[in-house]
């Protein structure tokens, strides 16, 4: 996601914080920024959007400063843009913050600080810290950001500085990640642990709701009542290549990893207290909308299944979907009275943004699902969910496609209460269930040795066949296709109940399917489609909500899903067949995040 580098000691701050910036950069950005204190002009900042190249350019006038922070942006509240970019500043260009995260009351705050007098420049979230710092400053920086943060709500990591005093950085953790390399009389802030690796082996990690103080004689960290915490020193071995992986050994498995994080980011700020959901971004007249039109390509399709199938339920609406690439071909019926919803990554996939063209020359209104904020396709659009997933190094897609998923949930909820086809009670349970959804991926990732051990299994394989019914088969769909892209092992997924009409005869003694039943309403019907293809050989991994008790009879493995409302069941069932893809392939020897032919955007018709 964005970037935080920050730096105090003796050397010039610049070169430090650019070195940073420099390192962020191959996440992705779309803008950058610095805040430095000079020692000659006070607190001095530039930013820029697009390359790093042109923020250098702007500092080429020499900066004299030993305290400083940095920031790389990807946008999620306001368009790229200079003015959008970090550092944000307050009225009296005074207290300088940048910020990873999501603040989920920006409005609310904002529209108070407004009324307190303060003058706003951009379009973020993030502007209300330095204002609401500026308001509780009464002589000691901590404590105005413990007046801060405890207004604040949302997942975050921030990093404060102040002409008032010079000679400390301010530090904030809560949810999103945040070290301290410690150095030789010099420190150094980052929001990834490879930033500070040139420089320093020895690193605090932050934990969350902790607030680190950093002077150049040394760094002292408090929790949220501001008592101080006694901190564990890590050392890190790692190389720098596995460091900017996290740790992890690829991006594949660090960004299947994320997923706890990206479910929180993409619902965050978009559920009332009351339970309901606030789509703000949503600004269409959802009334007289008579069939909805999905289009997308590869895993943003199987997204857009899973999405047919809940938007049908609960918002009671006629839903097609098509392959963006086929789209135009067949003349599709859309006018004024369709909804299209283009589902892209990285909003630049060539054959959806011809799709969304063709549907705007039919009268039609657009809607995008998308990651990147300023894409072609979320400029095109009438109007944009963006996910929230932050960059996706891996090839293979795993967090962009399950927030890709909550995206088309939180769309299916918002139409169902506009046009009150669920009850309300209804839409507040299904909203809490959604909430528990980082936890319950948690849970799942726990069994990720469970998953290595089938992955060892079925490498030895060249076929394996994926079968479910209902939005379970969908999820096969996407199974079968992270197997195919990052193993070269050839994978099919059919539908349970098809799967007789033909492919059956393919099963051959041992050979691997894997089965998926999180659907109560059909669960009996997928245990006599398992019974068959067992009785034909196959050996059969099933996944299964816990306190399901038929199928460790039936299967020969069984892998055990947290309990949750099938509607969203497609978020939990995939993150195994994420992992089983992703040691398959290891298991095989293959180039795990860079797949032989494969792009991350597909530029091409």
């Amino acid at each position: 996601m964005c970037g935080i580098t920050g730096y105090i000691g003796r050397e010039q701050a610049v070169p430090v914080l650019m070195r940073g910036l420099t390192d962020l950069a191959v996440r992705g950005y779309d803008s950058a920024g610095i805040a430095v204190l000079d020692d000659n002009a006070g607190l001095r900042l530039e930013k820029s959007e697009g390359k790093l190249e042109r923020l250098q350019a702007r500092l080429a006038d020499g900066w004299s400063g030993r305290i400083g922070i940095g920031h790389t942006r990807w946008a999620t509240h306001g368009r790229p843009a200079d003015v959008n970019a970090h550092p944000h500043t307050d009225c009296s260009g005074k207290f300088a913050v940048v910020h990873n995260g999501i603040i989920e009351n920006h409005q609310t705050l904002r529209n108070w600080l407004v009324k307190e007098g303060h003058q706003f420049l951009s379009e973020t979230d993030t502007e209300v810290l330095p204002h609401l710092v500026e308001h509780f400053y009464q002589g000691n920086l901590l404590a105005a950001v413990g007046e801060t943060i405890a207004r604040v709500e949302g997942f975050y990591a921030v990093a404060f500085m102040s002409a008032h005093e010079p000679d400390r950085l301010v530090a904030v953790r809560r949810g999103s990640p945040l070290a301290i390399g410690l150095g030789q009389n010099a420190y150094y802030l980052a929001s990834d642990i490879s930033l500070v690796l040139p420089y320093t082996r020895k690193v605090y990690v932050l934990d969350d709701g902790e607030i680190a103080v950093i002077t150049r004689d040394g760094v002292q960290v408090y929790n949220r009542d501001l008592q101080l915490v006694d901190k564990e020193i890590l050392q890190v071995d790692w190389e720098g290549e596995t460091a900017e992986k996290g740790g992890f050994e690829h991006f594949m498995l660090k960004e299947i990893c994320e997923q706890p994080q990206a479910l929180k980011n993409v619902l965050s700020g978009r559920i009332l207290p009351d339970g309901t959901i606030k789509l703000d971004e949503v600004k269409l007249d959802v009334r007289g909308i008579r069939k909805i039109s999905i289009v997308a390509c590869g895993t943003a399709y199987h997204a857009g299944l899973v999405a047919k199938h809940v938007l049908e339920t609960l918002a009671r609406i006629p839903v097609e979907v098509d392959l963006a690439s086929e789209f135009r071909y067949r003349n599709p019926l859309v006018d004024k009275d369709t909804l299209v919803v283009v589902i892209s990554q990285s909003g630049e996939t060539a054959d959806t943004l011809v799709a969304l063209r063709e549907a705007r020359k039919k009268g039609a209104r657009i809607l995008a699902i998308t990651n990147v904020v300023g894409s072609s396709v979320a400029r095109e659009a009438d109007a944009v969910i963006f996910t929230r997933a932050g960059p996706e190094m891996a090839i293979a897609s795993t967090k962009a496609y399950v927030t890709q998923l909550v995206g088309g949930y939180l769309l299916s909820l918002y139409l169902a209460q506009a046009r009150g086809t669920v009850p309300v009670e209804r839409i507040n349970a299904l909203v809490r269930a959604l909430q528990h959804l980082p936890a319950q991926v948690e849970t799942v990732l726990a069994q990720a040795p469970l998953v290595k051990q089938w992955a060892e299994r079925l490498a030895g394989w060249e076929d394996a066949f994926f079968i479910g019914r209902g939005m379970d088969y969908v999820v096969a769909l996407e199974g079968a296709l992270k197997l195919k892209e990052t193993s070269y092992l050839h994978a099919e997924a059919h539908a349970a109940g098809e799967f007789k009409h033909g492919s059956v005869a393919l099963v051959k003694p041992g050979i691997p399917v894997i089965a998926l039943c999180t659907q109560e309403h059909i669960r009996e019907k997928m245990v006599n489609n398992i019974k068959a293809v067992k009785a034909c050989g196959a050996y059969v991994t099933a996944l299964v909500p816990e306190g399901e008790r038929e199928m460790a009879a039936v299967a020969d493995e069984v892998l055990y899903l947290p309990a949750i409302d099938p509607l969203w069941a497609a978020v939990l069932s995939v993150v195994p067949l994420q992992l089983l893809a992703y040691y398959t392939s290891l298991a095989r020897g293959c180039n795990v995040d860079q797949p032989r032919n494969l792009t991350k955007s597909v530029m091409v018709e």
